[in-house]
This record gives structure tokens, C-alpha cells and sequence, in this order.
């Protein structure tokens, strides 16, 4: 089926509806990597079920709509489909269990020319059923590269927020390991773009490549470290574009610019020396 913008502006989604319990919450930490060292006790209250605490980064997962871009219906090259940006708006703190739901919708899609791709923007509020408030909203950039170039208006990419060009007020350097996407994966996010070699290489990788979710969960806890003492009620609003891919195993620097309760920062890979996170904007309280 062809891609056909105006469909996709319209397309109904399912409201999802999940349980999720503490369990849940300790396997998306781990699977973002906090545990490798299992002595840190401020990370263990992350993965431990005494007094578990839940990273604000979980909310992406929570209500997720799937890989909703393989459906047929979408008309999307979805081989070719990248995570461009991603915003998280944290209403409260995340309970450590319960049902939530959510209806995620099309809102935009630039036409950014067949060369680059159309970008979409999706949004989705993610609700708690218990008590009818709203937990989080979630506002997901991607990257269609088979499919722009459909005569849509060439829009100019919305304002990104500046990374100040300076030397950075803090640095955090957080390894991943050579089976991240494996374990991440199992929260929920079962893109085989992550798993198999043979779809990684037919999208142009040389190997699988961490989701970029995994990515922003490994971001999140240089930020809960390193701006938030790990307190998730500090953590208010996020919003960042990612621009290169990391792969299972390299380290991710993040480097934080401080202006009062503003953050700025952008995250590098390592191995080799690349940006993967840039123009980063974190809100504390």
C-alpha cells in the first residue's frame, strides 16, 4: 500500500491498555542499564523491589502503540524508519504499578523531500485508569527516509533548542552492554531493526543498533544522577533529537550545561567519537 499523508493524519489508533507491575519497572531499568554495577545502592533502588523508585524515562514505554509503522495500512517504508526526537512532559511521579491507558495520534508530517524523508509527529496521554489523572505526555518525532518527497508543504523543521558552545558544566559517562537492545527490547519495543543482523544490514547498519529509547533511558540517568539527585519528582520535561545511532557496548557521555532549574545537554558515543543526542532540554523542579 502507498504512503498517503492525509491517511496517516487520519489514521485511528487503538486506545492501549496495559498493567504493568514492579517487576515490569525493574526490567526497563535494567534493560537501560542501570545495575551494572550492583553495588551503587542509589541505582539499586531502580532494580531492587525494597523501596523501588521508577525513572521517568519508563513513561515511553507505558500505553506504547507497538511498531506501528510495519502495519500495513501506513503505507511506510518501515525498514527505513529512525527515531528523530522524542519529548516527555511529566505530570507526576510514575506509580511503581498499575493500568494505564492511552490513545497515541498522528499530528504533523513534514515533507522534508525525498532525498531526506518525512518527518511525523505522533502524541499520545498516557492516563492512570485507577484514578483518572494523567501521568505523562509524550510527543515522538520520526524519520520516514522512504518516504518523503509526496508534495507535501516543505514546512521548516519546528525550533530546536541551542546546546550552549562552551565547555560543559558536568560530564557522565555510562557504558552499555554488547546485549542492551536484547534485554530492552523485552519492555515492549520489538522493532527487529534491534535484534536481527540480516534487517540491521538491509537498513544500511553494520550491526543491530540500540533503540533509540534505550539511548534516552541511558541519557535519563546521567540527568537523575547528575541534576536530579535521583529524585523522579524533580524531573519535569525533556525534549531532545537524536542524530546518529549507538551500538550495543559503546560508552554514552553525557555533557550538561546548567542555567538555574534549565538543563541543557547533548550525549556523545565514545567508540567511536560521535554526537547520538543532541539539543537536549531538561526542566527541574
Amino acid at each position: 500500500m502507498p504512503f498517503d499523508a492525509e491517511k496517516l493524519l487520519n489514521r485511528k489508533f487503538n486506545t492501549i491498555r496495559r498493567t504493568y507491575t514492579e517487576k515490569d519497572c525493574m526490567l526497563y531499568a535494567l534493560g537501560v542499564g542501570m545495575g551494572i554495577d550492583p553495588l551503587d545502592e542509589e541505582c539499586l533502588r531502580f532494580v531492587y523491589e525494597d523501596d523501588l523508585k521508577v525513572l521517568p524515562s519508563q513513561s515511553v514505554m507505558m500505553a506504547h502503540p507497538g511498531f506501528w509503522a510495519k502495519e500495513e495500512d501506513t503505507g511506510l517504508d518501515w525498514v527505513k524508519v529512525l527515531h528523530a526526537g522524542q519529548e516527555i512532559i511529566m505530570h507526576q511521579a510514575l506509580p511503581t504499578s498499575g493500568t494505564v491507558e492511552a490513545t497515541t495520534r498522528v499530528s504533523e508530517i513534514i515533507d522534508k523531500g525525498e532525498r531526506i524523508g518525512a518527518l511525523i509527529v505522533t502524541d499520545r496521554v498516557v492516563r492512570d485508569v485507577e484514578t483518572g489523572e494523567d501521568l505523562c505526555t509524550l510527543v515522538t518525532t520520526i524519520l520516514a527516509r522512504g518516504d518523503g518527497g509526496f508534495g507535501g508543504k516543505r514546512m521548516a523543521t519546528p525550533k530546536i533548542d541551542v546546546v550552549p558552545n562552551t565547555e560543559p558544566d558536568d560530564v557522565c559517562d555510562l557504558p552499555t552492554l554488547p546485549q542492551q537492545a536484547l534485554l530492552y527490547r523485552l519492555s515492549g519495543d520489538f522493532n527487529p531493526l534491534h535484534a536481527s543482523p540480516s534487517v540491521a544490514r538491509d537498513a544500511g547498519f553494520k550491526a543491530p543498533i540500540l533503540h533509540g529509547l534505550c539511548t534516552l533511558g541511558v541519557l535519563t540517568h546521567a540527568l537523575m544522577k547528575t541534576c536530579c539527585d535521583y529524585q523522579s519528582l524533580r524531573f519535569k520535561r525533556m525534549r531532545l533529537r537524536f542524530t546518529a545511532p549507538v551500538y550495543p557496548g559503546e560508552t554514552i557521555r553525557t555533557e550538561i550545561w546548567r542555567n538555574g532549574n534549565e538543563v541543557a545537554f547533548r550525549c556523545k558515543s565514545l567508540e567511536p567519537d560521535r554526537i547520538v543526542i543532541s539539543n537536549g532540554y531538561l526542566l527541574v523542579e
